[in-house]
């Protein structure tokens, strides 16, 4: 695998490394035929999908679809398909699981994918020393059986959501002889997938330059290397698309893309994707503190904020729960109502003149305007007695607080929920024993509990619905809005928007 130095990267000063990539050591320029360059939002932390932080960042699975195969696929619709698995169910009585397995499937390496290689990666994933965040879910089956291209295992504890989780984060399937072989750190190297996509080289924090896999059983992708320039800064990130050195990028300022997607030679889209931009509340003075939390919710304008820092692009939302959910309520709303707010604050001793007084974390630039959200919900509470103070740092650092149960008493999060389901969504964000929650308390827990073994699909909805609105009525959490991703590109393009938000280089195409 072919890299740069970090000397060699340095040395071609930021505005040169930006705009061109060493690939042996002539330039690849974005326009240059049969590459895709994309300028990205996030950094890689890691090779491995299906541990560590970087397994449960929605973004990135952008990058990872494109060098492995996730056991059950997922169309742009959020509609499942056949991945590596062909079938997949219970029996009657959901006591077991079945799956059959895809045949005539090769690793980047050119060794044969078996039915193993799905055992070893379920296997591995449910054991909780090797650090997947969704160990919980891959350890409610075991006892693995292979008869030809038939798996099947024994139901441990019924999860509603195994097979959805196939099609979602850490839901990969890595090859056991060649992990086996070379460990953790060898994989990191040169890892080795079944995708779309093979690693060809990668700088950290810089680039990752895939190639085409020809022998991929989805047919040969469009296009035969793919850039990914890791850009976090939103204004870097307009101006690789406005130059012309990127082909596509996502996630820049509405008033841009408006302006972008104008300009002769590009085009843009922006649809509501799965993604939800919230706020954690976490269990800590003075959230503890209900009038605290309620007026928090209350006097945040919501729809101001969507129609003059998105331009329109969002929707308001009140639960955790967007309307592709299968949660989804539209009976429960958190007004906007800044006078109640005042006098719930009143009530425990605030004003304006004697605020309450508390951080907040937030990304800048992660997603359109975080940053900015921020500052106006900061200035909405103020007004009302609340006086917080913003802390900004990368999305990294907001998974190793909140694992660590150390976000403090609020920070703005972007949760993804691509498979729809609330335990995914309102479940893994408000259930205290979830490595993904901020407020951890014996009632919401008691409610959920019973929910994640209900084998009645009608009640395990409503009892969902219940506890998505005694969420909203206790302000455990802030909702904010429904995001809609901009995406603009060379209108020499076609791309295809994914409501997952995962911007994966075979949904574009040549115009």
């Amino acid at each position: 695998m072919t890299t740069l130095t970090r000397r060699e990267a340095l040395s071609l000063g930021a505005a040169a490394f930006i705009t061109g990539i060493l690939a042996g050591r002539t330039p690849v320029e974005a326009a240059e035929a049969g590459t895709l360059t994309i300028a990205f939002n996030v950094n890689l932390p890691s090779f491995d999908p299906t541990t560590g932080p970087s397994a449960v960042n929605p973004t990135i699975q952008a990058i990872y679809r494109s060098i492995f195969d996730q056991f059950i696929g997922q169309g742009p619709d959020l509609k499942f398909q056949p991945g590596l698995l062909t079938a997949w169910g219970w029996n009657d009585d959901k006591t077991k699981v079945w799956m059959d397995v895809r045949e005539g499937v090769t690793w980047h390496d050119g060794s044969k994918f078996t039915p193993d290689d799905v055992v070893w990666s379920l296997e591995r994933a449910a054991k909780q020393e090797t650090g997947n965040p969704i160990q919980f879910i891959w350890s409610t089956a075991n006892n693995y059986k292979v008869e030809g291209n038939r798996i099947t295992g024994d139901v441990v504890r019924f999860e509603p959501t195994y097979f959805k989780w196939m099609a979602f984060l850490t839901g990969y399937i890595l090859p056991k002889d060649y992990y086996t072989k070379v460990g953790a750190e060898g994989f990191e190297k040169k890892p080795v997938g079944t995708g779309p996509y093979m690693v060809d080289a990668y700088e950290g924090n810089s680039y990752l330059r895939l190639k085409a896999n020809p022998n991929y059983f989805g047919g040969k992708p469009a296009f035969e290397t793919v850039i990914f320039k890791f850009v976090p800064d939103t204004t870097s990130r307009v101006a690789e698309i406005e130059s012309g050195s990127s082909d596509v990028t996502l996630e820049i300022p509405y008033e841009d893309f408006d302006r972008l997607k104008k300009k002769s030679g590009l085009a843009g889209v922006a649809t509501p994707i799965s993604d939800i931009g919230m706020i954690f509340i976490s269990n800590v003075d003075p959230m503890l503190d209900k009038n605290v939390r309620l007026a928090a919710n209350m006097a945040i304008d919501k729809e101001a904020i969507i129609k003059r820092l998105l331009r329109g692009y969002g929707k308001p939302l009140s639960t955790l729960e967007a309307p592709e959910y299968e949660a989804y309520d539209a009976s429960v709303k958190i007004p906007y109502d800044p006078e109640q707010a005042k006098k719930l604050l009143a009530a425990s001793g605030y004003s304006p003149a004697k605020p309450v007084k508390f951080g907040i974390k937030t990304t800048r630039g992660f997603k359109p305007k975080d940053y900015e959200m921020i500052q106006a919900i900061v200035g909405m509470w103020r007004k009302v007695g609340i006086e917080a103070e913003i802390e900004v740092y990368e999305i990294a650092k907001h998974y190793e607080l909140r694992a660590a149960h150390q976000l403090g008493p609020a920070a703005f999060y972007n949760w993804g929920n691509a498979i729809g389901d609330p335990t995914t969504s309102t479940g893994f964000a408000m259930f205290g024993p979830s490595p993904h929650s901020a407020w951890k308390t014996k009632d919401v827990d008691d409610m959920m509990g019973p929910l994640w073994v209900e084998k009645d699909e009608t009640k395990r909805i409503d009892g969902w619905k219940a506890v998505i609105k005694y969420i909203a009525e206790q302000g455990y959490v802030i909702p904010l809005l429904q995001y809609a991703q901009p995406i603009v590109y060379k209108s020499s393009l076609k791309v295809t928007p994914n409501v997952s938000g995962a911007l994966q280089p075979t949904l574009v195409s040549k115009g």
